[in-house]
């Protein structure tokens, strides 16, 4: 008996045909999230048909980013910018102490910050309307953002937790596992389960994911690719 994949071998097609198809633009044989939501996109299967309408959704010198469990060969049309492996972790049980923390709500008037922070930062791909994919919750200091994180791709029954950040002056405060805590609490609540993806040589947040509770899952293949090619 074959089997069955599990839904976060292919996380952004099983994200974009359930619970945030809202934020997909495409058809049935590719999808990806709209320009201003993220780079992320995947292709039904591995047919012609579907790799030729994923090269459609990548723009003339522009991007497109895969997340698959197994790596393929690049579609007519497009090349490969860069490719990297990286550690999918799913939360087992929430685990360590609860670290109190005052944190803000974050919302659309809060963008140009998060964008700010992000950009600094570089916790992952991150555009204008990338908040409104979930729950972002931030620590301010003097009306300033300062650290922040939220969620990202939603497949039935998980939320990855996502754009963990903390502006440089003010690291070392445990701003990011507090925040965490209270994006992964709210995930909790709903019934889902928190996953989320890391490089494998970011040693320290794998120590602090792993004490929170979180186990390596998988080696995720993330494929960036570029359009405007032959």
């Amino acid at each position: 008996m074959t089997e069955r994949p599990h839904p976060l071998d292919r996380p952004v097609w099983n994200t974009l045909t359930t619970r945030q198809d809202d934020f997909a633009t495409g058809d049935a044989a590719a999808l990806r999230f709209r320009p201003e939501i993220n780079l992320f996109g995947a292709a039904a299967d591995r047919t012609p048909e579907s790799l030729t309408a994923l090269a459609a959704l990548v723009p003339p010198g522009g991007t497109l980013g895969l997340v698959e469990a197994e790596e393929f060969a690049p579609p007519p049309g497009v090349a490969i910018r860069s490719r990297a492996i990286i550690n999918q972790m799913l939360l087992t049980r929430l685990t360590g102490p609860v670290t109190p923390i005052d944190f803000a709500p974050l919302t659309d008037g809060d963008a140009p910050e998060m964008m700010a922070l992000a950009t600094l930062t570089v916790p992952g791909p991150f555009f204008s309307h990338t908040h409104r994919l979930g729950d972002f919750v931030g620590v301010k200091l003097d009306g300033r953002l300062v650290a922040m994180a939220g969620e990202r791709m939603k497949p039935t029954g998980f939320t990855e937790v996502s754009a963990v950040c903390t502006h440089p002056d003010h690291r070392g405060q445990g701003y990011a596992r507090a925040l965490m805590q209270v994006v992964i609490g709210r995930i909790l609540a709903r019934g889902e389960t928190a996953f989320l993806h890391v490089y494998p040589d970011n040693e320290g947040a794998i120590g602090m994911y792993e004490a929170m509770g979180f186990r390596f899952r998988h080696a995720m293949t993330y494929t960036v690719l570029e359009g405007g090619v032959g």
